[in-house]
């Protein structure tokens, strides 16, 4: 908090004067100013593994897929936004209110699956980096993954000497250079039209296909990022008044639209240029094939370009899973390990599993379908929690968005008893 109770950011704490937003007489600030918190959300939707999904996905099956994508962008759209808005109208996070509600048992049970899931996102995020490392510059993927987790913790400190709002910074600036990295390839190798509107059409071809939607949907609704964003909105606005409250809500609304529009831009480039350029090619089932695959089809400057966007991908994304990782023990456990110290730690498994020699590729698909299986985890009592008219008041959801939110649930639970279901009967 900013001295005399405002928040650096301009929006008041209860006791201030509503009308003016953090310092009497002055004006307040612009919608732009209180936008931040999804955009650093959304990096998690435009992770290394959300590369792995869905180049796979258009180079196997073409435009087959793309419903997947739009549905889970949709669908993330809300979600993000629920959590934001249960940080901003309770004044805690997701993982503080399942921490006052569960018993030690369930408390424990509830935060070991939680850090199975911040370790396959952990996971995928400094695999990405490494390989992003390595086709840059020929860096061997162990010494590829240190250097990942080391600029990522320079980047957390950035967070913990300069505040949220340089984080934010940084972490959308990161945004910006993945988008152009990954979408570049698409001035060169449009996609075909009629292939695109029929990929908008429901539909699977076999467990393949299953196996790689429950693998983009793991990639796209992050459950690592549900848990954050409750934290970046509560961190960032700090106590609202009710009048306050309503205008911070308005602009979250139009921050979680615009920076999931974005990352789902994103995704959607990806697997466009897979199904343009990637059909048919030879060893495009790993990032590196792909990305050779793409250098070969449209020079090597767009090859660069898709891998300097891997590598903030990984840089970024790797940042914000520690740090959703640390507001999860935190809000849980009631315990909080150092950030930086956290990044250390939890850097070891993904150094290790790189030093295997397993396919970077497979290790990176695999850890999006275990978010999959993590999202009701999360979704689940977000729905009931901003349901809950003791909790949110006037907040509360209303009955259209109480139906929607428990349909997206029902989708995704749906989706991967699919997959366990093919995947155990081989069909």
């Amino acid at each position: 908090m900013a001295p005399g109770g405002a928040t650096p950011d301009g929006v008041a704490p209860d006791r201030a004067a509503p009308q003016v937003e953090g310092h009497p007489g002055r004006r307040r600030p612009g919608l732009w100013r209180l936008l931040g918190p999804a955009f650093v959300a959304a990096v998690a939707y435009v992770d290394p593994g959300n590369v792995a999904a869905n180049l796979t996905a258009g180079a196997e099956y073409g435009y087959l897929l793309v419903w997947v994508l739009v549905a889970a962008n949709a669908m993330a759209v809300l979600v993000q936004y629920l959590s934001a808005k249960l940080g901003l109208a309770t004044g805690r996070s997701l993982p503080e209110l399942l921490g006052e509600r569960l018993g030690r048992r369930s408390r424990l049970a509830f935060w070991a699956q939680a850090e199975v899931v911040a370790a396959a996102t952990d996971l995928a995020e400094v695999i990405g980096g490494a390989i992003a490392l390595n086709l840059l510059f020929g860096v061997p993927l162990v010494v590829g993954g240190l250097v990942t987790g080391g600029v990522s913790m320079l980047i957390l400190a950035v967070q913990q000497t300069r505040g949220q709002r340089t984080f934010e910074t940084v972490i959308t600036s990161m945004l910006a250079i993945l988008a152009v990295g990954f979408c570049a390839g698409l001035l060169f190798a449009p996609p075909d039209p009629a292939g695109v509107l029929e990929g908008l059409v429901p539909r699977f071809e076999g467990t393949g296909s299953v196996l790689l939607a429950a693998s983009m949907l793991g990639a796209t609704v992050m459950p690592h990022a549900i848990y954050l964003h409750s934290s970046l909105a509560r961190d960032r606005h700090g106590r609202l008044t009710h009048a306050t409250r309503r205008r911070v809500l308005r602009a979250t609304r139009w921050d979680v639209v615009l920076a999931l529009v974005v990352a789902g831009g994103v995704n959607v480039a990806m697997l466009l240029l897979a199904a343009s350029t990637l059909q048919g090619a030879g060893g495009t089932d790993t990032i590196e094939g792909a990305h050779a695959a793409i250098e070969a089809a449209l020079g090597p400057a767009i090859g660069v370009l898709f891998a300097v966007g891997l590598l903030a991908s990984g840089l970024a994304s790797t940042s914000v899973g520690a740090y959703a990782a640390s507001e999860i023990m935190a809000g849980l456990l009631r315990v909080r390990v150092p950030l930086l110290v956290r990044r250390a730690v939890t850097l070891i498994p993904a150094v290790v599993l790189l030093a295997t020699g397993i396919s970077p590729t497979w290790l990176l698909v695999i850890s999006q379908v275990v978010l999959s299986f993590g999202i009701p985890f999360a979704l689940v009592p977000l729905v009931r929690l901003t349901s809950d008219r003791a909790l949110m008041g006037v907040d509360r959801n209303g009955t259209t968005t109480q139906v929607a939110a428990w349909c997206v649930a029902g989708a995704i639970v749906a989706l991967n008893a699919a997959l366990l279901w093919l995947t155990i009967a081989g069909s």
